[in-house]
């Protein structure tokens, strides 16, 4: 199966990324920590997301750390000429195994030339600089115009294609807009999550990807799941799962298919990009690059959150 027309996004000359993605992030240990639990199976993974028509990976250095980037080289090396690899920097791993804000930017050339060597590349196609406004990571103090200034200086002395931004707030991506060009932000969004609805908007009017992180609600779709330890207001209610399973049943479909197929058909700007270490479900992923919902079903699946 490849991606179908209209599945993929032309950011600029030389950056197409595909809509439905695949992210890493599930292909190191527990925790995002150490080596997988079958460091063959990782290989498939990967290697089978290729075949299925993926074009557009997304990871970071901090996976592991180094191990999905370490993955990706050993299975897919040397790369597809059409495949666009998007990665993290800003942040790094700690003796606890927390993520740890890294933009100084002494750090950041550090993390952009380890993405470099782990990755086997001499240019990176797309680099994202996670920031934490979204509240899932502490902000550097760094000032954001001096972190993002220096990945400008790599852009402009070609280390790295395009430049992105990770966790934003409205005012930081105008912040980088007068800074640098930025083709891309990667937000969570998923059907129960718009927090960053006015992000999207921003996107959508001045053309920018926006590659939704978290698309499948961390895992909380899959069926049997305890979700009694969530945080509180985070998981799905019954009445949320109902309507969800009611409107994947009319198309034959799975809760995660319907998920980012709704991801898809909300905005013309959207990309997904679920992570798995399951071959079964990465198929399952893919095959929903063939699933349009109708208008109505669409309609109703913005009124979930």
């Amino acid at each position: 199966m490849t991606v179908p027309a209209g599945r993929v996004l032309d950011l600029a000359d030389d950056l197409t990324l595909g809509r439905l993605g695949y992210g890493t992030m599930q292909l190191p240990g527990p925790g995002v920590w150490g080596p997988p639990r079958d460091h063959a199976a990782a290989l498939a993974v990967l290697r089978r997301a290729v075949e299925l028509g993926v074009t557009h990976i997304d990871t970071s250095d901090f996976y592991g750390p180094h191990v999905a980037n370490d993955l990706i080289r050993q299975a897919l090396h040397p790369y597809p000429d059409d495949l666009v690899i998007a990665t993290k920097v800003g942040v790094v791993r700690d003796e606890w195994h927390g993520f740890e804000a890294a933009a100084e930017p002494k750090r950041l050339r550090d993390q952009v030339e380890e993405n470099l060597v782990r990755l086997n590349r001499s240019r990176l196609d797309l680099v994202y600089l996670r920031v934490g406004g979204d509240g899932l990571l502490f902000p550097s103090d760094v000032p954001f115009a001096e972190s993002l200034g220096a990945l400008a200086d790599l852009r402009r002395r070609g280390l790295i294609r395009h430049l992105g931004l990770s966790g934003v707030t409205v005012d930081q991506l105008a912040e980088a807009r007068a800074i640098a060009p930025v083709v891309a932000v990667q937000n969570r969004l998923h059907l129960f999550d718009r927090s960053s609805a006015d992000v999207l908007s921003v996107c959508e009017k001045a053309g920018i990807a926006f590659a939704a992180y978290f698309p499948l609600a961390a895992g909380m779709l899959r069926p049997g799941l305890d979700l009694s330890q969530a945080p509180p207001g985070m998981a799905p209610s019954p009445e949320q799962f109902a309507m969800l399973d009611e409107i994947a049943a009319r198309y034959g479909a799975t809760r995660t298919q319907v998920a980012l197929a709704w991801l898809l058909g909300h905005s013309p700007v959207t990309l997904a990009i679920p992570g798995t270490s399951s071959l079964a479900h990465l198929e399952e992923n893919i095959a929903a690059a063939d699933l349009v919902l109708s208008g109505d079903d669409l309609a109703t699946l913005d009124k979930l959150a």
